[in-house]
């Protein structure tokens, strides 16, 4: 059967994107040639894709208002996995460092994952887990 969609990008509207590409580079590895200035961002890490564009901009495109989350964004997450259960804890550290927010500490889950949640400057959810001990 042919291909009917693919999948390949999460976009993220943000109150500056500024924070939220430093945010990303430096917690993360994404890469960018972002000028700066323009209002679209894109940013790759492997065959992943995050698109930014700020909020104000967005409504101002599409001539509507939407109501944003305040806090932490509970309808969405954004997950990485990385190798081990140290890798968990250590990458945990590294995005606090980098300005994330703790959600939830790195924890072993009775079903046999750890994971961990932090939140982006814009408030939106991200778990870093793994199930490789």
């Amino acid at each position: 059967m042919k291909e009917r969609f693919k999948f390949n990008t999460v976009g993220l509207f943000t109150r500056d994107n500024k924070a939220t590409v430093d945010f990303y580079t430096k917690t993360f590895g994404f890469t960018t040639d972002w000028d700066g200035i323009q209002p679209n961002v894109e940013m790759t890490l492997g065959n992943m894709r995050i698109i930014l564009f700020p909020r104000d901009a967005f409504e101002q495109m599409v001539a509507q208002k939407f109501q944003y989350p305040e806090g932490f964004n509970g309808t969405v997450e954004l997950a990485f996995d990385v190798p081990t259960f140290a890798d968990v804890d250590k990458e945990y550290q590294h995005a606090l460092t980098n300005g994330a927010a703790s959600v939830l500490p790195p924890t072993t889950e009775p079903w046999g994952q750890r994971t961990c949640y932090v939140a982006d400057p814009d408030g939106n959810l991200i778990e870093i887990g793994t199930f490789t001990k």
